[in-house]
């Protein structure tokens, strides 16, 4: 599709990436809550992009070619739905910017929608002020009507009738055999504060209710029935706001934060929000580390990598450990794109900085802990970041009537029985970060605005707490770190650094035990586990580099002799040469009396001929008038040595007008 063979040893397409994977989940998450519920058989959607121009992003395409295959299909679907890009560039709203647009930016929003409601959100800001993802919201929602106008118009064409949506329905006498066994207990246990607690209850009851019920009806009716009796009963008491562990409508749980946990790495943060717990570590490398991303476009590489991991134990359940999941890489794109509007310039802080997000405790709103895991981490480590960044997980209950409530901080159950899930995440000064997925089939502007104005102070409430812990990055990465040292060298000058098929920066490496990364114009990126190795790289960087001059001293070493000279190395790869004379200041036989190859010696430049050979002093170093000599001061003086001759001979004479008598046979007779 982008003209290009894949890379790769088998030159073919492999595994999805995990820019197809976020595609993929872009489409899932508008479709799915707009299909019936009791719909059990598999639906397969399969996205392939054909063509694509590098300039405007096919995940959208994805979505309203998704939703146009099952309008004319005859799966039950409450759509037609759109997806478009919403951009806000030089305080203008955008429809689907072009990618390159986009690096000017202050937002990038997918919005998707039906024709009456928003069914999902997904976005990445610089910092963009909340009063205009409201805004940015409508834009979207209004352009996608013409789009979902038009799949109407194809559903009318060509569509299928459709199938009978099924309906989901509990047993009547299993649910009456099961309300009159529970009584009042379950609003006492929905009420527990403590998760485990709460699960070791709800087990219990399951437990009692399967043996005392189990002969009469099948374990799955009962626990069915007991599932919507929890669910019926959360909605029911949220709606008059009362809360689970008795929080208020816009409480967030109790935060606790520590950093510098892990001695040995380079920094670690936990984050504790009620029983979530986030452990976040950062690892630091050279540049040679950044992600290569080989996808549809250009060649890319990510120097700023977030890794999310949910382990089964997180949980308390008992699963196979396996490579991360289609929500792991979500979750983890997510809290990445939170944090990049905060790192440092590449030029300034010339890392690749990978962070793992390891899930130890889940109570719901992981993603946005991980988030502020990050941040704490992020500045543990020494990295110079902008600000703190916090993010919060909103939460929403709707009644049969219009009625809803706004959560704040939702916590595991109410994100499983709520109808959504709103995850935002900033700074002080705006929104990095936006995710919606919802239940319903849609939901109003009005609502969304309600929730991020919700959203923005239980953010600075978390953002007080993350900065009683750790407020500014450390002055210092750690000590266990690599260190990057960044010099500049003359372009004309970088094949000397690297030499014949890399040899000459292979040798540096091997015998500095760094790495030395060289890009077009000039500039080299050290990486060094001490600062010894880095300078001894430098200096000899440097050595190569460096151009002679006249006049300064130098201290090398003698590499060759010869009958009358001595040749030395005063910079790396650079060789000048000694004339006998120039040893001492009085006569010397022989070069080897004065210096023999392998001595270390200091010398003065003096001169450096038409052809670039340099010629060097001893005795300039030591004498304090001194004057260069034979040869030596010829060359200085920048003249040649003249030619003798006789004053009998031809060339010599002259007439008396100044001019050479004709040569003649008798010209040289009688020399």
């Amino acid at each position: 599709a982008a003209g290009k063979i894949p890379g790769g040893f088998i030159r073919r397409e492999g595994r999805p990436s995990e820019a197809a994977i976020l595609a993929c989940r872009l489409v899932d998450r508008p479709v799915r809550p707009l299909l019936p519920k009791a719909w059990r058989r598999d639906i397969q959607i399969v996205a392939t992009v054909l063509s694509v121009d590098h300039e405007n992003d096919p995940d959208v395409l994805a979505v309203i070619g998704a939703s146009a295959a099952l309008c004319i299909s005859e799966i039950p679907f409450d759509g037609p739905l759109s997806a478009v890009h919403v951009g806000y560039i030089n305080g203008e709203l955008v429809l689907n910017p072009k990618l390159s647009d986009l690096e000017n930016g202050q937002l990038d929003m997918v919005v998707a929608s039906t024709g009456k409601a928003i069914v999902m959100l997904e976005a990445g800001a610089r910092e963009v002020s909340e009063e205009i993802l409201p805004r940015a919201i409508q834009f979207g929602f209004e352009a996608n009507q013409d789009i979902i106008r038009l799949q109407e118009q194809v559903q009318q064409a060509c569509g299928k009738p459709k199938e009978a949506a099924p309906v989901s329905e509990v047993n009547p006498e299993a649910a009456s055999a099961v309300a009159s066994t529970i009584g009042d207990g379950l609003p006492q246990i929905l009420a527990e504060a403590d998760k485990s607690i709460r699960e070791e209850k709800l087990s219990e009851l399951k437990r009692k209710l399967v043996d005392s019920l189990g002969e009469t009806y099948t374990a799955n009716d009962i626990l069915a029935v007991l599932e919507t009796m929890a669910k019926a009963e959360i909605r029911k008491s949220t709606l008059v706001g009362k809360r689970l562990n008795g929080r208020a409508l816009d409480e967030v749980r109790t935060i606790s934060a520590e950093v510098g946990l892990l001695p040995r790495t380079h920094g670690s943060a936990l984050f504790s929000r009620g029983q979530t717990q986030v452990m976040t570590i950062v690892t630091l490398g050279s540049t040679r580390q950044e992600q290569k991303l080989d996808g549809l476009g250009t060649l890319e590489t990510k120097r700023f990598i977030h890794h999310y991991n949910f382990p089964p134990f997180s949980s308390g359940e008992a699963k196979r450990l396996g490579s991360p999941g289609r929500r792991e890489i979500g979750h983890g794109a997510l809290a990445e794109r939170a944090l990049v509007p905060v790192l440092p310039d590449g030029e300034d802080f010339p890392y690749t900085i990978r962070l793992v997000s390891e899930i130890l405790s889940s109570s719901g709103s992981t993603s946005m802990a991980s988030v502020c895991a990050g941040s704490l981490s992020l500045m543990d480590a020494g990295i110079p970041i902008k600000t703190a960044v916090s993010g919060v997980a909103m939460g929403l209950i709707t009644g049969d009537n219009g009625e809803y409530q706004v959560l704040t901080d939702i916590e595991g159950l109410e994100d499983a029985y709520g109808d959504m899930d709103f995850k935002i995440a900033g700074t002080r000064d705006g929104v990095t970060a936006v995710q919606m997925d919802i239940k319903l089939k849609g939901v109003s502007l009005e609502i969304l605005e309600k929730i991020i104005a919700q959203s923005h102070e239980a953010r600075m409430f978390i953002l007080d707490r993350m900065n009683e812990t750790i407020s500014t990055s450390r002055t210092e990465v750690s000590p266990y770190a690599p260190r990057v040292y960044k010099m500049t060298i003359d372009p004309d000058k970088i094949g000397s650094v690297i030499g014949t098929g890399g040899k000459t920066i292979r040798s540096i490496t091997e015998e500095t035990k760094t790495t030395i990364d060289i890009d077009n114009e000039g500039i080299v990126l050290i990486g060094a586990t001490s600062e010894e190795a880095a300078r001894k790289a430098i200096s000899i960087i440097e050595g190569l580099t460096k151009e002679v001059e006249i006049g300064t001293t130098y201290t090398g070493k003698v590499t060759r002799i010869f009958d009358f000279v001595a040749m030395v190395e005063i910079l790396p790869g650079k060789e000048g040469l000694v004339h006998i004379s120039e040893l001492e200041d009085h006569r010397v036989d022989k070069v080897e009396d004065v210096v023999k190859a392998g001595d270390e010696v200091t010398v003065k430049v003096i001169n450096i001929d038409n052809m670039g050979r340099v010629n060097l002093s001893r005795r300039a170093v030591f004498e304090k008038d001194y004057q260069p000599s034979g040869a030596q001061a010829r060359d200085s003086a920048g003249s040649r040595r003249p030619f003798r001759r006789d004053n009998d001979s031809y060339s010599g004479r002259r007439d008396q007008s100044g001019r050479r008598p004709p040569l003649t046979k008798d010209t040289f007779r009688g020399r």
